[in-house]
């Protein structure tokens, strides 16, 4: 009564297509079959994968739709009312996480997180007593849709919720307690579950924050913070000790400030977490910054770069020393560009040493030290320990003292290349900002060969941006230029579709402003000059400012006006 369903590609066939697309380790699924078999072999292989978050849920269905010919679902194509209830109970739907999506008088399309399982296909069509076709979905968007139709509408959150035992409920905030609450399952299972929406939502990252009469959860997504479901406010204690406990911190210790770091593999991608926590008036605030080692694109076209920006950052590099350094405030992506750098320059006839708090991301091939002030492990002095490691390249994760800087001066004036950050607001106020730090100015205008100053936008969702005619006051005020195959001016601006969440943006952007150092500005340096006639004098040696790159990149449909103005309107 069902489509057949090529069967002969079994469960271990399909670990071995996992392995071979680079999903899944062999190691992996040798501890995969192992847990497998000590359950007593019930439950299906993909769904083991999903739980143990081996494979992301995203990749097991992309795989069974690739690998038996089946349409992959979407939570879009789902029906707004439940299809043939009373054939189908709630339990059975759950139970093998398949949906209805559609019917016609001889078949019924299943949405099936397992299309492999026979038993439930055969079930379904004796039920009904129709044909059943087969197709896939994530199990997270299946399980999702059938609370919706055919349940309570309770969130999984509120499904792990409703198995806290009531006299767990109270106010007892021992240490014993809180380690004993924290270590049962439905504490664990929730935190897993924030940091699973996390991933899914793509945060960067998620703050957990404590008020008087509730929890609250937000993540950062594209920059912006979005409110989440979040525990009830008596399980702020437990939630809060279990990151700690995950992090190695002291959960003892809630008065003052810790920092710590969760290692932890999320549907399939390996996730470097880190964990911050201040105490406020209604106890501990914790931050978790993720950050996917996988995820992250080191190329400069990715990250924003012209093609002409591609080509004098290329240039700045093929330096034999000098001093490259990226501006911007907080969150602007400075790290991610100065690793950029570094994996161009990442060669075998190369010796790289970065000094970095804390190391974001690890580079093959890169020695990395990670700062450690306890200790009195700061910048300047693991610069002075490093010099003698005779090194090519040298990073330095911040420039925060004058003692640091002379020392990056230096080394740039001994014939290396030195990368570095500092918060400022652009470019050109960069190099005053070293001035004023007591860098003399002559080994400033020996030694600096760029600054680049940056910010992030977030990027116009592809699926759905609308293209419009700006007003001729704004074409005017922001130099907008006609397109050269049609004639118009337009810009794009954000609606709102399924693929971005109904924000209209996906992804960020960054833009840039990349100050080369002439023999114009170095006279201005040696003068101390104000900062608008650095800018000018930059300007007039081709520099485009965050502003005008912005624009160029809302004109091609990359980002909104308003995004690019929103960053750029302090400069």
């Amino acid at each position: 009564m069902t489509d057949s369903v090529d069967d002969r590609a079994d469960e271990a066939e399909l670990g071995n297509l996992f392995i071979a697309q680079g999903l899944l380790t062999q190691a992996q699924y040798s501890q995969v079959l192992r847990v497998h078999k000590e359950q007593g072999g019930n439950e299906p292989l993909v769904l083991l994968l999903a739980r143990l978050g081996l494979v992301s849920e995203k990749n097991i269905a992309r795989t069974l739709s690739q690998s038996k010919q089946l349409s992959l679902q979407e939570r879009s194509s789902f029906p707004e009312r439940p299809l043939i209830p009373d054939q189908l109970s709630y339990r059975f739907l759950r139970e093998f996480h398949l949906l209805p999506v559609s019917i016609s008088d001889s078949s019924v399309t299943l949405a099936m997180a397992n299309p492999l399982d026979d038993y439930a296909a055969d079930a379904v069509a004796l039920a009904c007593g129709l044909r059943v076709e087969r197709s896939v979905a994530e199990i997270s968007v299946i399980d999702t849709a059938i609370e919706a139709l055919y349940g309570s509408g309770q969130s999984e959150m509120g499904d792990i919720l409703s198995t806290v035992e009531p006299d767990k409920k109270d106010q007892d905030q021992s240490i014993e307690h809180l380690k004993d609450m924290a270590s049962e399952a439905p504490v664990i299972r929730l935190v897993n579950l924030i940091i699973q929406r996390a991933v899914e939502a793509r945060a960067s990252d998620i703050h957990i924050e404590p008020f008087e009469n509730r929890l609250k959860v937000r993540y950062r997504v594209d920059g912006v913070l979005q409110e989440s479901e979040a525990p009830p406010v008596h399980l702020t204690a437990a939630v809060i000790s279990r990151l700690k406990i995950m992090a190695r911190l002291n959960i003892a210790e809630r008065r003052l400030p810790q920092d710590g770091r969760i290692e932890q593999k999320v549907q399939g991608n390996d996730l470097d977490i880190r964990v911050s926590t201040i105490p406020t008036m209604h106890g501990e605030s914790v931050v978790l910054r993720l950050l996917n080692r996988e995820s992250v694109i080191l190329d400069l076209e990715a990250l924003g770069f012209s093609d002409v920006s591609q080509a004098r950052m290329k240039k700045v590099l093929d330096s034999a020393s000098g001093m490259l350094m990226v501006t911007g405030p907080t969150g602007s992506g400075k790290t991610t560009t100065l690793y950029t750098a570094l994996n161009i320059l990442n060669t075998p006839t190369r010796k790289l040493i970065t000094v970095e708090d804390p190391v974001e991301y690890q580079l093959e091939g890169v020695n990395q030290i990670q700062v450690q002030p306890a200790i009195g492990l700061n910048f300047a002095n693991a610069l002075r320990s490093i010099v003698r490691q005779d090194p090519d390249v040298i990073m330095v994760g911040e420039m925060r003292d004058l003692e640091t800087a002379r020392i990056c001066v230096q080394s740039a004036l001994t014939g290396h290349m030195v990368l570095s950050t500092l918060h400022t607001n652009n470019a050109p106020s960069s190099i005053t900002r070293l001035l004023e730090m007591g860098v003399e100015d002559y080994l400033l205008t020996s030694t600096l060969n760029a600054v680049i100053g940056q910010r992030l936008v977030r990027s116009l969702c592809s699926h759905c941006r609308e293209a419009y005619t700006p007003l001729p006051e704004v074409i005017s005020e922001l130099e907008l230029k006609p397109d050269p195959h049609n004639g118009r001016t337009e810009l794009y601006r954000a609606k709102g579709c399924s693929h971005c969440n109904q924000t209209g943006y996906y992804g960020r952007i960054a833009i840039q402003e990349l100050l080369m150092m002439n023999d114009e500005i170095r006279r201005l340096v040696m003068r101390h000059a104000d900062v608008s006639d650095i800018r000018e004098a930059a300007r007039q040696g081709g520099m485009l400012t965050m502003l005008e790159d912005g624009r160029d990149k809302a004109q091609k449909g990359i980002t909104s006006i308003e995004e690019v103005l929103r960053v750029t309107r302090e400069n």
